[in-house]
C-alpha cells in the first residue's frame, strides 16, 4: 500500500482537488496511472494499492472522491473492482469509481452498472496513454456521471444486431430452452423428463423450432443436428 501527499501544504494541488485512490495489481499500471496523473490540475492521487483489502482500507483511511481500479486483483484475481464499486453503492455512495479492464467485455460493464450508471465509469486499460479520457471519466463520476468506453458500446451495438438478425429471435424462452437440449444431444423422452412435459408437448415445440429455423423440410436426424448447430453457432459465436 503506497499512499500520496494527501493534498496537504506545499502539495501544489487546489483545495477543491479531487481527491483519486488508485488499485491495480501490477507496479506497471500504477506507475504509469501515477505519471499520467501526476500534473493534471484539480486531480490529486492520494494513495496506491494492489489488491481489495488494501484498497478497501485506503477508502476509509484517505477518503477518496474516486477511486481508479482494476476489476481483477488479489485475493481472488477474478472481478474484485467490480466487487467494490457495488459495495460503494451502499457505503459510500459519494465515491466514484472508474473501472479500467484490459478487455473488452459488455458483460463487465454491465455488471457496473448494475446498480444504475451514476458515478460509475468503465474504461479498457490503454486509454492510461490518452491522459484527456482518462481525467474526463475520473472528473465525469466525481460530478455523479458516467463513461463508458466506445469500444464497448461498439461491442454492445454489435451484439444487439447480431441478437436481431439471429434466426433464434422468433423462438419464445421455452423453445430456446428445448433447443439448448437438443443441442447437448437430449432425446425427446429426455426432455420430456427434465421439462416435466409429455413427450407430444416437446415434440410440438421441436416442430414449431424446425419451422421458425428454416428446418421444415429436412429429414428429422439432419433437422436436429442442424438445429442444434444454429444454437451453438449464435449462443457461442467466435
Amino acid at each position: 500500500m503506497e499512499s500520496g501527499n494527501g493534498g496537504g501544504e506545499g502539495s501544489g494541488r487546489p483545495e477543491q482537488a479531487i481527491r483519486v485512490v488508485l488499485a491495480d495489481d501490477s507496479y506497471l499500471v500504477r506507475e504509469a496511472l501515477g505519471h499520467v496523473l501526476a500534473d493534471v490540475d484539480g486531480v490529486d492521487v492520494v494513495a496506491t494499492c494492489a489488491d481489495r483489502d488494501s484498497l478497501l482500507a485506503l477508502i476509509e483511511s484517505r477518503e477518496p472522491d474516486v477511486v481508479v481500479t482494476d476489476i481483477r486483483m488479489p485475493p481472488s484475481d477474478s472481478d474484485e473492482g467490480l466487487q467494490v464499486a457495488a459495495a460503494l453503492r451502499v457505503s459510500h455512495p459519494g465515491i466514484g469509481v472508474v473501472v479500467l479492464s484490459q478487455f473488452a467485455e459488455p458483460r463487465y460493464a454491465l455488471s457496473l452498472l448494475d446498480a444504475g450508471s451514476d458515478g460509475r465509469a468503465y474504461l479498457l486499460k490503454e486509454r492510461i496513454q490518452r491522459r484527456g479520457e482518462l481525467v474526463t471519466a475520473i472528473e465525469a463520476v466525481a460530478r455523479g456521471g458516467s463513461v463508458i468506453d466506445a469500444k464497448i458500446v461498439e461491442v454492445l451495438i454489435a451484439a444487439r444486431k447480431r441478437a436481431e438478425r439471429s434466426p433464434l429471435a422468433d423462438l419464445t424462452p421455452r423453445e430456446t430452452e428445448i433447443l439448448a437440449f437438443v443441442a447437448r444431444g437430449h432425446s425427446n423422452q429426455a426432455i420430456a423428463d427434465e421439462l416435466v412435459l409429455t413427450k407430444r408437448a416437446v415434440e410440438k415445440h421441436i416442430n414449431a423450432i424446425f419451422l421458425k429455423l428454416g428446418l421444415s423440410n429436412a429429414e428429422d436426424v439432419s433437422r436436429r443436428v442442424k438445429a442444434a448447430l444454429i444454437y451453438l453457432a449464435e449462443s457461442h459465436p467466435l
